[in-house]
Formats: C-alpha cells, sequence, structure tokens
C-alpha cells in the first residue's frame, strides 16, 4: 500500500473524527452552526473534489469529497436543529456568491479555473461564521477547525499530482481554520481582560 493511500485514509479519518463530535454538538445545541456557511462549503467542497480528480489528485481527493459529503449533512443537521438561521444581508450576499460561481465552474471546464471560483466561493462561506465568531467567541469548538487543518495538510501530501489545481483548495481551506482559530483565541482572551 503506498504512502499516498495511508495518507488519504488517515485524512478521511480525521474528517469523520472531527465531524462526528460536531454533529453531536449541534444535537445537543453546545455548537450553533450557520447554516448558510455549511450550504456553501457543502456545495463547493463537493465540486472542488470532482475537480481535483479531474486534474489527476488522485487518491488524495477523496478525503475531499467524503468531507463534502458529510458537510451537507452537517448544513441539513444545523437546519433542522435550527442552529443558527439568521440571515442578515451580508449571508445573502456570500450566499449568491456561491450560487453564482457555480454556472462560472461550468463554462470555464477547466479544473483550474473550477477549484479557484470554487475556492473563493468557500473562503466566502468562511464570512457569516467569521462574523459569528468574532461576536461570539465561543459558540464554535475549536478543536474541529484545528482537525480539519491537520486534514488538509493531510490532503496536500497526499495528492498524487502536484498543481494549483489539486493544492489551491486544502491548503486556502487549512489556512482559513488556523485564522479563524486564532481569531477566536484572541476574542475569547480579550474577553476575560
Amino acid at each position: 500500500m503506498s504512502y499516498k493511500v495511508v495518507l488519504s485514509a488517515l485524512a478521511t479519518a480525521l474528517t469523520v473524527i472531527a465531524f462526528v463530535p460536531y454533529a453531536r454538538a449541534i444535537v445537543s445545541g453546545a455548537a450553533r452552526p450557520h447554516v448558510f456557511s455549511w450550504i456553501i462549503w457543502g456545495t463547493s467542497t463537493f465540486v472542488v473534489f470532482l475537480a481535483t480528480l479531474d486534474a489527476q489528485g488522485g487518491v488524495g481527493a477523496w478525503p475531499i469529497g467524503v468531507s463534502g459529503v458529510i458537510t451537507l449533512w452537517i448544513a441539513a443537521l444545523a437546519y433542522a436543529r435550527r442552529s443558527d438561521v439568521t440571515i442578515t444581508k451580508s449571508d445573502w450576499a456570500f450566499f449568491i456568491a456561491a450560487l453564482s460561481s457555480l454556472p462560472l465552474w461550468y463554462a470555464t471546464s477547466d479544473p483550474l479555473w473550477a477549484v479557484l471560483v470554487l475556492t473563493s466561493v468557500d473562503l466566502l462561506g468562511f464570512g457569516p461564521t467569521l462574523r459569528k465568531v468574532y461576536r461570539q467567541p465561543h459558540s464554535e469548538p475549536l478543536l474541529f477547525f484545528a482537525l480539519l487543518a491537520v486534514r488538509n495538510l493531510l490532503v496536500i501530501f497526499a495528492l498524487e499530482v502536484y498543481s494549483p489545481t489539486t493544492v489551491l483548495f486544502p491548503a486556502a481551506i487549512g489556512w482559513a481554520c488556523v485564522c479563524l482559530i486564532a481569531m477566536a483565541v484572541h476574542r475569547r482572551r480579550s474577553q476575560h481582560i
């Protein structure tokens, strides 16, 4: 078994390990994810999975696909539990930007353009959650985002072909997770001063 398969399996396992407690936290009311963010992330992640496969990402793409499916399930669970269904004008802007990117991806039919557009949209999906975490820094479990940052690093190492098309999405999302954690930690500390 190649080390890429092992890394991909580890990244997939880390994805499940990260999401199971998060789903439990939603059910218990301990986490109140922003539904729009999760819809944007799920849709764009799954489409990036398809584009990464097309760009010969191989087994490194599989954790991205698993993550896309689970992320859409989290969005449905969050909606069913009425976690955070408040909608602001900026939330609608992020959502519309996400939806408008899908026809752009189809029109380009180039995996790099698809990944560029959808990575941008996925990062835009962090907008409502960043806003929420800034105001309520204890509203998200930081371990979840830490596990996703590590998972994305493993995805990069598991890729069979390294190119901007295959590396951009996991690198950008991993970095966004690190930034969200840093902001939440800073805000938590500043509230205790």
